[in-house]
């Protein structure tokens, strides 16, 4: 079944009851049924027939879930565009995808609009609001129809290209089919301990793009709102739970964190929520223990990939709670493999970890990723005989909990942001003080990782802290700014002369509760 007739049918089902809600816009499922078919409509009498590839790019609002579900209608294939990448990596995207027609908020319209002569395949912007596009939203709503039946596809035709950086610190596409899109509906509506149902309200904080819109769908199905915010404030968030009675949500910890710290949680009414689910970026026990004591026993956590489409280990509720009244340190695993996938922790050699040995996490199963988009090679290195190498290394207990200890490779995971420590040190290495740097993630109660810079300076060289963080400032995106800098006279090296990264950032993590 085309996945776009999720939503035909719960309209067929529950008209009248809400399903998308943002600041502005409040739609049923019947109107939200009349503007995915009106989307998909539209976008082909424009030009753009199935399999055309179509870009969005926005912070969350019912326009982009309704593109969503246009594409799967109308069998495109979506490549959704995280809203907080520079214009730059953006462009990069959209190149690097083949879209020929982008749906963007006005910030990002108008960004892309300047760079137009740098997408050659680009054939039209769409601009939700604004006049910096092409067409407006509504003029492509307005060129289609309504009771348009989805079209058929096939579980191995192409769904979505899900830009990830991996482990390789570069951009690149997992390629999710619908057969993998499915499968991720089907897991999400069999995971532990989760509960949903007309009615059931999902609020959505982090990028619908990403992580947070793996809910979208699944809660569609089950004739549920998805509440949709553009921003994280505290306040903001907290009364819409309020106002809203929403029952579910995803954050990852910085945002708990946050929450936590600000002393908004007495002056709401959250009694509403049934499910507070966190992940995208480790969290300390300590967080996690003190964030039960605030919601309640309703905490779970997740992990999964952009190459796995889905989560593939949960750690429950009843896991939290059992965790809180017992060994606290199982509050440190992403939880135990659950329902189709296939989780094993793997030596180099391909034989699998005795109990307690660390190995890599190798998946196996029907959301595992068909490749990466025009990359072959690096498509071959993560994948093998069919099974996923996530590049994560983790050891497993007598029960099945899997804790992840450790990355093959040097990626920081700030705020369930990826970041590379080769992009921030050709930055550092740019500023004339600058004679050497090695960047790390340490441990941050707030960011779960937090990007530190150790810096050796050039002989002569006077330069703070202060001044290296506005010339990053003026240089990164914020969330692969440094949040601190050492100076140290000289930097470890291996046998070879190639500073060792490794042995910069463990002794930042040597009394940490855990060490990823």
């Amino acid at each position: 079944m085309n996945l776009g007739r999720v939503v035909q049918r719960s309209a067929r089902y529950w008209p009248n009851a809400k399903a998308a809600v943002d600041k502005t816009r409040r739609l049923n499922f019947a109107q939200l049924d009349a503007e995915t078919s009106r989307l998909a409509t539209g976008l082909m009498a424009a030009g753009f027939p199935a399999g055309t590839h179509v870009a969005m790019q926005a912070p969350n609002c019912v326009e982009i879930l309704a593109t969503e579900i246009a594409c799967y209608r109308g069998a495109f294939v979506k490549v959704p565009v995280n809203a907080r990448l520079s214009a730059e990596e953006s462009v990069h995207v959209i190149n690097d995808s083949h879209a020929e027609v982008v749906i963007a908020g006005p910030k990002h319209a108008a960004d892309l609009a300047e760079r137009r002569d740098q997408m050659p395949r680009l054939k039209k912007i769409v601009a939700i609001s604004g006049d910096a596009g092409d067409v407006l939203y509504s003029d492509i709503l307005e060129l289609g129809k309504t009771g348009f039946e989805s079209l058929e596809t096939q579980d191995s035709d192409l769904a979505v290209l899900h830009y990830t950086s991996g482990s390789s610190g570069v951009l690149k596409a997992a390629m999710q089919s619908y057969g993998n899109r499915a499968a991720l509906l089907r897991k999400q509506l069999v995971r532990p301990g989760g509960d949903g149902g007309i009615g059931t309200t999902m609020g959505h904080v982090g990028p619908i793009t990403h992580a947070s819109g793996m809910s979208i769908l699944p809660t569609l199905y089950m004739g549920g709102c998805n509440v949709l915010f553009d921003r994280f404030d505290i306040s903001e968030f907290l009364a819409t739970i309020e106002k809203e009675r929403i029952n579910r949500v995803f954050l990852v910890p910085t945002m708990v964190s946050r929450i936590l710290a600000s002393g908004e949680v007495p002056k709401h009414d959250l009694s509403s929520l049934t499910s507070v689910i966190y992940g995208a970026a480790p969290m300390a026990p300590s967080v996690v223990a003190e964030a039960m004591e605030t919601f309640g026993p309703i905490l779970s956590q997740g992990y999964g990939a952009g190459e796995t489409t889905s989560t593939i280990t949960v750690l429950t509720a009843q896991d939290h709670v059992d965790a809180l009244a017992g060994d606290r340190s199982r509050l440190a695993s992403c939880g135990r493999s659950y329902f189709d996938n296939d989780v094993r922790i793997l030596r180099e050699d391909g034989s699998e970890c005795e109990l307690g040995e660390a190995g890599e996490i190798v998946v196996r199963g029907p959301d595992i990723m068909q490749g990466y988009w025009g990359a072959p090679e690096l498509s071959e290195e993560v994948l093998k005989d069919g099974a996923y190498h996530t590049g994560d290394v983790a050891t497993q207990d007598d029960e099945g909990y899997m804790f992840i200890v450790d990355r093959k490779k040097d990626m920081i995971i700030s705020g369930g942001f990826n970041v590379y420590p080769s992009e921030v040190e050709k930055v550092l290495y740019s500023h004339p003080a600058v004679f050497e740097v090695a960047v790390v993630g340490v441990p941050d109660r707030e960011w779960g990782e937090a990007v530190k810079a150790v810096v050796v300076t050039k002989d002569g060289a006077d330069v703070s802290g202060d001044v290296l963080e506005t010339f990053c400032r003026e240089n990164l995106p914020g969330f692969k700014r440094p949040r601190s800098f050492d100076f140290t006279q000289e930097l470890p090296r291996n046998p070879n002369g190639k500073i060792v990264r490794r042995k910069v950032r463990d002794a930042y993590w040597a009394d940490a509760e855990r060490k990823v």
